[in-house]
C-alpha cells in the first residue's frame, strides 16, 4: 500500500511539475525533491522520465474522463454541459493565465519534441472532441457537430493562450462571455448555421 502511494505521490509531484515547468526543464531529482523522497527510491517506482510521463499522461486522461462524467450529471441539457466545458477557463483562469493550457502546452511540447508519447497525450484533446461532438449532436446539429467541437477546443485553446502571454485573467471573463454568447446562438433552433467567433 505504502509504495502504490508514493508511486502516486510521484505521479501527482510530476503531473504539476511537467504543467508548471515543461516536461524537458523538470528533472529526477526536482521531482524526487517534492515527494521528500531519495532518488534510490524514485528509481524503484520509475525507471525513466519518460515511464513517468506515460504516467501522467494516464493519469490526466482518467482525471478527463471522471470530469466529463461529471459534467454529464451535472448538466440537463447538451448546452449546460457544454457550458461547464467553456466556464473551466474561468474556474482555472489563474493557473491559465500563469501556465496556459495544461493539454494545449503538454501536446505543444511533444510534439516539438517529437517525443514517442506525443500521440497519447493528443488523446486528451480527442476525449475533449468526442465528447463535444456528442453534445452538439445531441443538441441538433447533427451535420456540422464535429466542426463546432474543434471550432470551440480551438478558441478556447486561443484563449488559454493569449491569456497566459498578457497575463490578463479578464480576457479570459470576457472572451468566456464571448463563448457563452455563441453557443447561445448555436442553440436557437432557427439557426441552421452558427455564427463563427
Amino acid at each position: 500500500m505504502a509504495n502504490k502511494q508514493t508511486r502516486n505521490q510521484i505521479v501527482d509531484a510530476a503531473d504539476q511539475l511537467f504543467y508548471e515547468q515543461g516536461f524537458e526543464h523538470t528533472s529526477f531529482s526536482q521531482i524526487a525533491e517534492a515527494v521528500g523522497i531519495s532518488r534510490g527510491n524514485f528509481y524503484y517506482h520509475f525507471k525513466s522520465k519518460d515511464e513517468i510521463l506515460d504516467a501522467v499522461i494516464s493519469l490526466r486522461l482518467s482525471r478527463t474522463n471522471a470530469m466529463l462524467d461529471s459534467w454529464e450529471i451535472e448538466g440537463d441539457t447538451p448546452a449546460s454541459r457544454i457550458r461547464c466545458f467553456i466556464n473551466i477557463l474561468v474556474m482555472n483562469r489563474a493557473k491559465i493565465k500563469h501556465y496556459g493550457c495544461p493539454v494545449g502546452t503538454l501536446c505543444t511540447e511533444l510534439a516539438k519534441l517529437d517525443h514517442p508519447s506525443k500521440d497519447n497525450a493528443n488523446e486528451l484533446f480527442t476525449l475533449f472532441r468526442t465528447w463535444l461532438r456528442r453534445q452538439f449532436e445531441q443538441l441538433g446539429r447533427l451535420n456540422d457537430a464535429d466542426e463546432l467541437a474543434m471550432h470551440l477546443l480551438a478558441f478556447s485553446q486561443g484563449v488559454a493562450t493569449l491569456a497566459s502571454a498578457f497575463q490578463d485573467e479578464g480576457f479570459i471573463r470576457s472572451e468566456v462571455s464571448r463563448l457563452n454568447d455563441w453557443l447561445a446562438s448555436v442553440d436557437s433552433t432557427n439557426n441552421t448555421h452558427s455564427e463563427v467567433l
